[in-house]
């Protein structure tokens, strides 16, 4: 039996919850402005990903990359989601 497919889509699944909370709380704390650090983020952990030869690290880079990348988008959702009132409004946000 072959169980790399599997362990890459448990890292797949471990990558992608790290990100949910992170996104949650940077939005909480720091507003949207650390789009910017996701940015980097996940351009390096990409970058990084194409000169790993062992599969698993080079998978979970890239997959924890591109969820960076995709983290920006949720952080300017996450800012709409709390102006609807869905979660609490943090000491990131600008008043006035």
């Amino acid at each position: 039996m072959y169980f790399t497919g599997i362990i890459i889509a448990v890292m797949t699944f471990l990558a992608i919850g790290i990100w949910h909370p992170i996104v949650i709380k940077t939005e909480y704390y720091w507003g949207t402005r650390a789009w910017i650090l996701y940015l980097l983020i996940g351009i390096s952990c990409c970058g990084a990903a194409l000169f790993i030869a062992n599969i698993f690290i080079s998978s979970f880079l890239g997959v924890f990359g591109a969820s960076a990348l995709w983290g920006i988008g949720e952080l300017f959702h996450q800012r709409k989601r709390v102006e609807k009132g869905w979660f609490p409004e943090g000491p990131g946000h600008k008043k006035g």
